[in-house]
C-alpha cells in the first residue's frame, strides 16, 4: 500500500507531496521523503557502488534532477509495479509542468494532478498488462 508520494527539486525543494493515509500523519512522512533524498543523493554521487542495490530504491531521478519518492508499507513490491508507477508518474508531472502557468521550480497545486496521482496510486499493484 502507498502511503505517500513526493516530488523533489533539484535543490531538494518539495513541489508535491500527497498522504494517502487516514491518520494525521503528513509531518512524519514529510520527514520520511526528507530523510530519503540522503540516500538519492548517496547513490546518484556515488555510481561506482552502482551494483544490484541501485535498483532497490523505491525513488527515481529525472534529467532535471527532479525526483519522485514512493514511501509504502509493502515489504515486498515488485520492480516491475514499481517501474510501471514511476512511468505513469512522471507522465503526469511532464502535463502539469507543461501548463503555461504554471512557475517552474515552484509547488505543484493543480487539483487535476492531485487526481492523476491519486488514480495512479489507487491502480499501484493491479496486474498492469
Amino acid at each position: 500500500m502507498i502511503v505517500c508520494v513526493a516530488v523533489v527539486g533539484h535543490q531538494n525543494n518539495p513541489l508535491y507531496i500527497q498522504s494517502f493515509t487516514e491518520a494525521d500523519d503528513a509531518l512524519k512522512l514529510h520527514h520520511i521523503v526528507h530523510c530519503s533524498l540522503d540516500v538519492v543523493d548517496e547513490r546518484v554521487n556515488n555510481p561506482k557502488k552502482s551494483g544490484p542495490t541501485l535498483n532497490e530504491t523505491y525513488g527515481y531521478l529525472t534529467n532535471t534532477k527532479v525526483k519522485f519518492i514512493l514511501v509504502t508499507t509493502d515489504l515486498d513490491v515488485r520492480d516491475v509495479d514499481v517501474r510501471n508507477f514511476f512511468r505513469r508518474f512522471h507522465a503526469a508531472y511532464v502535463d502539469a509542468v507543461s501548463n503555461p502557468f504554471h512557475v517552474p521550480g515552484k509547488k505543484i497545486t493543480s487539483r487535476t494532478f492531485a487526481e492523476r496521482v491519486s488514480n495512479i496510486v489507487k491502480s499501484f499493484g493491479l496486474s498492469s498488462t
